[in-house]
């Protein structure tokens, strides 16, 4: 039973790696070519802003990639499970965050990568509500006296 589950654990990380490649072949050269030949865009925006996303399709393919062995051709780790919540969402996050950024380039000209801008705007909302839960925990603690003590009948 185990031995199935780490091979359709390989074979949904090969389809998703796959599928992931191809997405971002096919995007990044449709925008160069609409570079290109269309429109001109600020390559070097596409290059630094670009960065997060080959990172993290790097850090997907190394870590969720099945290894073989060489000889029998049986699984030797079926990798990390891509369908995981976690660090690995935010990273196929990150890479479809990209993939919007460059359509919108493309329709909108060089204003598109303002997409990008709401990982850290979401950052900045997740840490603050963060902080005021660790505020409400560990501050300091106001207790209503009226409802303790005993009312008297005047």
């Amino acid at each position: 039973m185990a031995q199935k589950a780490r091979k359709d654990r390989a074979r949904n990380n090969v389809n998703s790696l796959n599928n992931l490649h191809i997405g971002t072949l096919l995007l990044n050269s449709i925008f160069l070519l609409f570079n290109f030949f269309l429109s001109k865009r600020s390559l070097l925006a596409y290059f630094l802003l670009s960065i997060p996303c080959f990172v993290s399709e790097y850090i997907l393919e190394t870590t969720g990639r099945p290894k073989f062995d060489a000889k029998t051709k049986a699984i030797r780790s079926s990798g990390e499970d891509l369908s995981a919540s976690g660090l690995t969402e935010y990273m196929f996050d990150t890479v479809w965050l990209t993939w919007s950024s460059l359509i919108s380039v493309m329709i909108f000209g060089n204003w598109g990568w303002l997409i990008l801008a709401v990982v850290p705007i979401y950052g900045a909302y997740k840490g603050y509500t963060l902080l005021g839960m660790a505020r409400g925990i560990l501050g300091p603690q106001t207790v209503d006296d009226s409802a303790t003590k005993p009312k008297r009948n005047q």
